[in-house]
């Protein structure tokens, strides 16, 4: 008999449900969906009768919207000084 996945030892799934796809990018099941709606996150995969989200897919999705977004206000005020400016 085969031995079923066990989520704590570490292995990563590659397809996730839609709660889990929403956690893993960091933000609520229903923003999520509204980001898949508007075709900033990908669409599910149908697998039977369930709909599963490639990893692999969300990371490029997220990448895309990193690099869409990118600002000045983004960058850490906290961020070390370099020894040579300091007095």
């Amino acid at each position: 008999m085969e031995r079923p996945i066990d989520r704590k030892a570490g292995i990563k799934p590659r397809g996730l449900s839609r709660s889990e796809a929403a956690l893993y990018i960091g933000v609520s099941p229903g923003t999520f969906d509204k980001l898949v709606r508007e075709g900033l996150m990908p669409e599910p995969i149908p697998i039977r009768s369930r709909k599963v989200w490639d990893r692999l897919r969300l990371d490029s999705a997220f990448e895309s919207l990193a690099s869409d977004n990118d600002n000045e206000w983004d960058e850490d005020p906290w961020q070390p000084v370099a020894k040579d400016r300091l007095i």
